[in-house]
């Protein structure tokens, strides 16, 4: 599974003023990422809006960006939620012919235990054509994945390759590393910590800043997963603050706020979900001036 080390990016859905799919803007985004250094792009992965929109209006989204990549990059398409039975007939159902992977997340709300979410994730495994990424993130879904449980999932499924780890925690991320199988991916799902768990033998990153910063993020993982700490961290110290920027009102709020002013599409955004804020759009403006 080497063509999921390095960067992946979990792509937004640029809309237009009227709150329409951008179409424009996503196949411009796409290009970017690919004449950048990106390695491999998320489809409809939670940065993706995917709650907001429409089956015809995922449809339209993975359309477009499966024509503007035209097999340049591989392809993930997130499939996932807190309703097992569903989760597992949309595996059946979802035409994956052009992916390469799906990302799927643990079951939010509900809190499952770790033998629920260890069942989930094994029923959903059996059910998809194509490998399963596994998705942790305690922050939005109200429950972690147990390191012991992601072994568990990595050693009794061979279809489960790896884990995008967002806990947050360097402490668990190593844990990962350290006890599931070789071959066994434990990706970034966190930008700040990309680089350091990179370093501790992770394969890279699924990255939210990357789609700004493409080609300079892509280079700080390329480094990290060629040992050099050195020249990477000098490319992490110069795009740690625009890290925090594009999380501090909201995800993907933020990166849209940078994704306009860098003219690849607009700041739009669908309820909940608000555009950024003024005195935002100016730390940002601020930081592109600074780092250009």
């Amino acid at each position: 599974m080497n063509k999921f080390f390095g960067t992946g990016v979990a792509l937004v859905t640029p809309f237009n003023a009227d709150k329409s799919v951008d179409v424009v803007g996503l196949e411009r985004l796409v290009k970017f990422q690919i004449s950048n250094g990106i390695n491999y792009l998320i489809v409809l992965g939670t940065t993706g809006e995917p709650a907001t929109l429409t089956t015809e209006e995922k449809e339209l989204v993975k359309n477009t960006i499966i024509t503007a990549n035209n097999g340049a990059l591989p392809l993930v398409l997130g499939i996932g939620g807190n309703n097992t039975a569903a989760v597992v007939k949309a595996m059946k159902d979802t035409d994956l012919s052009d992916f390469d992977a799906v990302l799927s997340v643990s079951p939010y709300y509900n809190r499952p235990t770790q033998e629920g979410i260890y069942q989930h994730f094994m029923a959903v495994s059996k059910a998809c054509p194509k490998p399963v990424i596994i998705y942790n993130v305690p922050s939005r879904t109200g429950s972690n994945i147990a390191v012991d449980t992601v072994v568990r999932l990595a050693n009794d499924s061979k279809n489960i390759i790896g884990v995008k780890e967002a806990a947050g925690s360097m402490v668990q991320a190593m844990a990962l590393i350290q006890n599931t199988p070789s071959d066994f991916l434990v990706i970034s799902g966190d930008d700040a910590i990309a680089l350091p768990m990179t370093l501790a033998g992770g394969a890279g990153v699924i990255s939210v800043i990357g789609q700004g910063l493409p080609k300079k993020f892509a280079k700080l993982i390329d480094l990290g997963l060629q040992n050099d700490a050195k020249n990477s961290f000098t490319l992490q110290y110069q795009i740690l603050d625009s890290i925090d920027l594009i999380f501090c009102e909201g995800n993907p709020t933020g990166i849209k706020a940078m994704l306009q002013q860098l003219n690849i599409c607009s700041d739009e955004v669908r309820l909940p979900l608000v555009k950024a804020s003024a005195d935002l759009h100016r730390k940002i403006e601020t930081f592109i001036k600074n780092y250009k």
